[in-house]
Formats: C-alpha cells, structure tokens, sequence
C-alpha cells in the first residue's frame, strides 16, 4: 500500500510540473477553423515575447495565409487580404539554434535570407524539415517557438487549398497563393 501511495505521489508531482512549464497557448479563428499553438518561452523568449506582443496588439487580425505549399508549410500573419504587406515592429534576433526542431505541426518564423530579420510572419510545418533547422545548409535556420496543441485538422485543411500565382502590390507577383483566401480572423492569448 505504501509504495502504491509513492508511486501515485511521484506521478502527481510529475504531472504538476509538466503543467508548471507549460507555455503560453494561442488560439488562431480562421475562415477554415481553428487551431491552438502552444509557445515555448524558455527556448525561444525573445520570440515568443515578439509574436504575442503582435498578438496582444490585434494584428494578425484580418490577415491571410498567403503562402501554402503542401508537404512543406502553410505561411501567413503578414499580408491583408488583397496582399497588402504590413508594417511591422523591428526584427527579432533569430534564436534558431535553441534546439527546437522544424518538425511537423510546429510553429516557426518566417524570414529573409538574413537571420536576424524575422518580423511577424510565421509558418507552420506540415511535415519534419531537418533542412530549416540549425544549423542548416547556410548555416542559420529557421526559429521554432511552439506547436499546434489541436486543430491540425485546420491545418490539414488549408495545406490541400490549390494554389496560383497572382500579382501582388509592390511585389510584383506572388507564387504559391492560395486559390481560396484563407483569413485569421483573431488570434487570442488563452493562457
């Protein structure tokens, strides 16, 4: 009895301290359906602190998925409707090298080819790509701060979107746009 009385004890605190480093959760309402990301503020801080503060803010409302290429991922969290890019807060230092792998259904951010540029686009891995890790090919990566915790089914859903290219205001053209618009219509802090 006394040992079945530790081994529930040791497995209660276990639990406990798995909730204790839960990060916080985000909950994305798109015109597909919904997905929660959870973030992962020890890893990643100062990216995880970036991305809630544009949370906090509103604004990843009204913005569109407008990269999608299935069996790699979905990007959105930039660009208006009528593909319209907008301003955005200073870069975040890339925190890439943190540990946190590209696998499927996590949550990174988008850049340039300088990895120190991420601003508020993010993308969502559909599948593991080891090439965006750290260190990469170019020797950077790409950041990982989270994971979708449920609604990969929305994933799921906006990755089988066909996609076209399409001209985009000064961008010239946009390639890999989905055919339907696909709109994050809030993005809330949960917890």
């Amino acid at each position: 009895m006394r040992k079945l009385f530790a081994a529930l004890i040791f497995i209660v605190s276990c639990c406990a301290t798995q909730a204790a480093f839960a990060g916080p959760q985000v909950e994305f309402k798109t015109t597909m359906g919904n997905f929660v990301v959870e973030l992962d503020d020890v890893q990643a801080p100062k990216t995880t602190a970036n991305f809630l503060n544009y949370v906090k803010s509103g604004f990843y409302n009204g913005t569109v998925f407008h990269r999608v290429i299935d069996g790699f991922m979905i990007q959105g969290g930039g660009f208006t409707a009528d593909l319209v890019q907008k301003p955005t807060d200073p870069p975040v230092v890339s925190e890439a090298h943190n540990g946190l792998k590209n696998n499927a259904h996590t949550i990174a951010m988008a850049r340039t080819s300088d990895p120190d540029s991420a601003t508020a686009q993010f993308f969502i891995n559909i599948k593991d790509n080891a090439g965006l890790d750290y260190p990469n090919a170019m020797g950077h990566g790409y950041t990982v701060f989270g994971k979708v915790i449920s609604g990969t089914q929305t994933i799921d859903a906006i990755r089988k979107i066909p996609t076209m290219v399409v001209p985009a205001p000064r961008m010239g053209r946009m390639a890999d746009v989905p055919s339907k618009t696909v709109t994050i219509e809030s993005a809330t802090i949960l917890k």
